[in-house]
């Protein structure tokens, strides 16, 4: 799960920088991003929360109790259920855009913006029906397929600006529609991409009516609280985004830049282990097995600890070389490596809490209760505006980040108190054990990181591809090796594990 997830996130990377070169920090960038993250949020929602949260119990249920006969039906309903309501949002969206830029005149970059949404807002439909295929996927044992079909989303959006987008226009506010028209495409893919799978496993589509039908009405009932309580990081990120664009559309831009860097590690462990847990403790939850539940739980959040935490230094201590290897060529200048280097780095510290919102919030899922993680959620998000509103100005996207992290720190502290009292207890004694290791052992890697990367780079620069790679790895591949050792050294389980692991491949 984490290789295929991994794999997505590189290309996801990849895309970035070739959008960093194409179209820099500037305004059109500012609009393409934001008028992109609205139906994106969806995917982030639906394909990596509340859909899948949902409907892998009911799938599962289905399944064990009634046959694979009305488990297929139920899926079908539930398929039937999303084009409808997606097909029904995407209509009215798309008219009360489209009146409104005939209605009123808008600045340059808020028409851009609204031009660009009206163009992406039906990827909400073929988001949609990915998250659905990658739900049965999931329950039905499959993780690899699904999680391969961002690396198809990621793709045709690096095509779309290497290909099309220099048949569109001369100047960048009219090539950006070829990244627009690529969105779509791109969802397209990604749920193309998992059907053969579905085949083989048995599904066929039928239309099944969704009116009064108690399973998509269950699936309803769970996911209106589960996209709140699963997604409070990203629907953060969509409101102070939207704040952020009216003071400066560049703030957009270069704030959007340091998030995709987070999503590298979110995704990998964060993401990857939400998404493998949630069967697995919905399965112990059903057979009431608490013990083996909290075991299940406390070995999530500590793989997450160990591998997140590292991350979450480097990108801070490395935040600028990091910055200017990815991005910074073509309209993206020296410039803007210091506007997105003061994102990563008031943005970065929040990493741990950021995934361990996805894993927590799992866990209540797992055990029936949709409604804890979504009060808890509703609490952040007023926080968060509140705190983006207030240091957006002085701070720019430094105050985004600061905001985002804050809000995400108070998140999983809230979650981990209402778990621990609506299970009496959650035995989490021994990864308090491992977090004191862990951090001291970040806190020296830390040092040796930025350390060997200020020793670089007073002594060789930064001039050349090579440079720039070195600067980034050599300070990191160092600290690591340390964290590592010390982890070792402390007996945290899941580095043991992960050591363990990689011998026995390389013996193999």
């Amino acid at each position: 799960m984490a290789a295929a997830t991994l794999t997505s996130r590189v290309l996801g990377m990849l895309r970035e920088m070739v959008y960093a070169r194409f179209m820099g920090d500037g305004w059109v960038a500012g609009a393409f991003q934001l008028a992109f993250m609205i139906p994106n949020l969806f995917r982030r929602l639906l394909g990596e929360g509340a859909l899948t949260a949902a409907f892998i119990p009911i799938f599962k249920e289905k399944e064990k109790t009634h046959g694979e006969i009305e488990m297929w039906r139920t899926a079908n309903a539930v398929i039937s259920g999303l084009v409808v309501a997606a097909s029904v949002i995407i209509g009215l969206a798309m008219i009360g855009v489209s009146v409104a830029l005939a209605k009123h005149q808008f600045e340059p970059q808020t028409e851009l913006m609204l031009q660009l949404l009206r163009v992406m807002f039906p990827y909400m439909l073929l988001v949609c029906l990915a998250a659905a295929f990658m739900g049965m996927l999931n329950a039905r044992g499959h993780f690899f397929i699904p999680a391969m079909g961002a690396t198809m989303l990621n793709v045709v959006m690096i095509a779309s600006v290497l290909w099309l987008a220099p048949h569109l226009g001369q100047k960048l506010d009219e090539q950006i529609f070829a990244l627009a028209l690529g969105v779509l495409a791109a969802g397209v893919a990604q749920a193309a991409f998992q059907l053969p799978t579905l085949w083989r496993d048995g599904f066929s589509y039928r239309w099944v009516s969704p009116w009064r039908n108690e399973t998509v009405g269950r699936v309803v009932r769970q996911m209106i609280p589960g996209t709140i309580g699963v997604a409070a990081f990203q629907i953060n990120v969509l409101l102070t985004q939207t704040i952020a664009f009216w003071v400066s559309p560049q703030i957009v831009a270069s704030f959007n830049y340091a998030v995709r860097l987070m999503e590298l590690p979110q995704g990998m462990f964060g993401i990857s282990l939400a998404t493998y847990l949630l069967p697995t403790l919905s399965g112990l939850a059903a057979e009431k097995k608490y013990p083996e539940f909290r075991t299940m739980l406390r070995h999530g959040l500590g793989t997450l600890l160990f591998f997140n935490l590292i991350a979450a230094i480097l990108l801070v201590v490395l935040a600028e070389p990091i910055v200017r290897l990815l991005f910074e060529r073509g309209l993206f200048t020296a410039d803007s490596t210091r506007r997105a280097t003061l994102a990563l780095m008031c943005l970065a510290p929040g990493l741990v809490a950021f995934s361990a919102v996805n894993i927590l919030a799992r866990a209540f899922y797992a055990l029936g209760d949709t409604k804890t993680p979504m009060q808890i959620s509703l609490v952040s998000l007023a926080m968060n505006v509140v705190l983006a509103a207030a240091l957006v100005v002085p701070l720019r996207q430094g105050g985004l980040g600061l905001a985002n992290s804050a809000t995400s720190i108070c998140n999983v502290w809230l979650l981990f108190y209402a778990l621990r009292k609506k299970m009496g207890k959650l035995e989490m004694e021994s990864l308090q054990h491992s977090f004191r290791w862990l951090v001291g052992g970040g806190l020296l890697a830390g040092i040796i990181a930025y350390l060997g990367w200020k020793y670089w780079e007073g002594s060789l620069g930064h001039e050349t591809l090579g440079l720039k790679i070195g600067a980034v790895f050599v300070p990191a591949g160092i600290a690591g090796l340390v964290y590592w050792l010390i982890a070792l050294a402390g007996k945290v389980p899941a580095a043991k594990e992960m050591t363990d692991l990689i011998l026995a491949r390389f013996r193999r």
